[in-house]
């Protein structure tokens, strides 16, 4: 059974950074003879990028002496805001950023690394400089000085270790051994048939779902879902799953930003949670997970925890990669892990504290259905193509 990923965790300071990559880590190192007491360097890290805005945590490591109550303040590029922040008192004038601790994370012990807070901040390539501890400077941004060639492989980064960090996705190419991967190339008709069924439980209304040789990620045919507004108007097309499916990849195309009503793309029936449902959608237009037994969130529904999620573009294709094993899952959309749409086992504040408290979650999942379902009067056409799952991880 493929390990899960562990939260993200201090990168070293000197990172490849390539412009390939959407969630960079920023290693911001220790500087010279003006240096914060108890400072050894301050992290912040992209965890997540959408080309207008971008979500980054903020971590300090401590020398050989605590740090005891922080303040810290670092330059935005002009033009970008911060949004949002959380677990920081915080304030923004013109492109200073000024954050303090908020006293139960005042402390970090000597030669700890801490995650202090997390942000949201509007604009692209907005990277922080000038980053300063209690008023000293902490820290340099390190940027890179050379482009990485093109041959260069992901394991010449000394951060990377295989054996722990099972993030990275393979090459996209051909089905892995033991996955089952479906591009409805086979489909023959206009309604989806062989493997998938169409359908919707309790009640079916205006939802429909067609194959569609119009508009398709990879090779000539894809799955349209004319989702309608309000609970009874859905539709999915579902098929059953392996025992071993653990790894799942889908692709899909929205035409409507996630709105501030739940919804619901992807289905799967817990057979361990009396068969109800585990969900993948929406709600306050980012990103979210549901379980449908007690109707538990991921992330919460905090501003903070909303502020951890994604939201979804329109308009282009989309992977959407998970894996739920062991009591626990995780989630990337376009290769980005998303840190709200995460379960680790260790319960965490605004992320996965509320879905922890179900003890003994652990999914046996009997099938997986693809549609829309709208708790609101929210409609949505969607697109699902190349869709994955198996024993180990497929890529996008």
């Amino acid at each position: 059974m493929a390990s899960m990923p562990t939260r993200p965790r201090r990168l070293a300071a000197a990172v490849a950074l390539s412009a390939a990559v959407a969630a960079a880590t920023l290693g911001i190192v220790a500087a010279g003879p003006a240096h914060a007491v108890g400072c050894q360097a301050l992290d912040y890290k992209v965890v997540s990028d959408w080309g207008s805005g971008h979500q980054a945590a903020v971590s300090l490591t401590a020398e050989d002496g605590a740090v005891n109550g922080w303040d810290i303040e670092f330059q935005l590029k002009p033009g970008a805001q911060v949004q949002s922040a959380w677990n920081v008192s915080w304030s923004q004038s013109g492109t200073t950023f000024t954050g303090s601790d908020v006293g139960w994370n005042a402390v970090v012990g000597a030669g700890q690394t801490r995650e202090l807070f997390g942000l949201v901040v509007s604009g692209s390539g907005a990277s922080p400089t000038a980053f300063t501890l209690n008023g000293v400077e902490c820290g340099t941004v390190e940027q890179p000085t050379d482009t990485p060639r093109e041959t260069e492989s992901p394991t010449d980064d000394p951060t990377d270790d295989p054996t722990d960090d099972p993030t990275d996705p393979p090459d996209p190419g051909d089905c892995p051994a033991g996955a089952v991967c479906d591009g409805f190339e086979d489909q023959t008709g206009t309604v989806p048939g062989g493997a998938w069924s169409v359908g919707a439980q309790d009640c079916t209304g205006t939802g429909t779902a067609t194959v569609d040789t119009a508009v398709a990620n990879g090779g000539g045919k894809s799955v349209r879902v004319d989702g309608g507004a309000t609970y009874c108007n859905h539709v999915f097309v579902g098929r059953s799953l392996p025992a071993d499916a653990e790894w799942f990849r889908v692709y899909m195309r929205h035409t409507t930003a996630q709105p501030p009503n739940h919804t619901t793309m992807i289905a799967m029936q817990d057979r361990s949670d009396n068969n109800a449902d585990l969900r993948l959608g929406g709600q306050n237009s980012k990103l979210q997970w549901n379980r449908e037994s007690d109707d538990a969130t991921l992330p919460a529904q905090s501003p903070a925890g909303v502020a951890l999620s994604a939201p979804f573009p329109v308009d282009t294709w989309v992977c959407v990669e998970y894996q739920i094993s062991g009591g626990n899952l995780a989630t990337w959309v376009d290769g980005q892990a998303v840190t709200g749409l995460t379960v680790d086992g260790t319960p965490t504040h605004d992320v996965d504290e509320q879905w922890l408290s179900k003890p003994g979650w652990d999914p046996d999942l009997a099938d997986l259905r693809l549609g829309w379902e709208s708790y609101g009067n929210d409609a949505d056409t969607v697109w699902y193509d190349d869709v994955a799952f198996g024993p180990t991880r497929i890529g996008c």
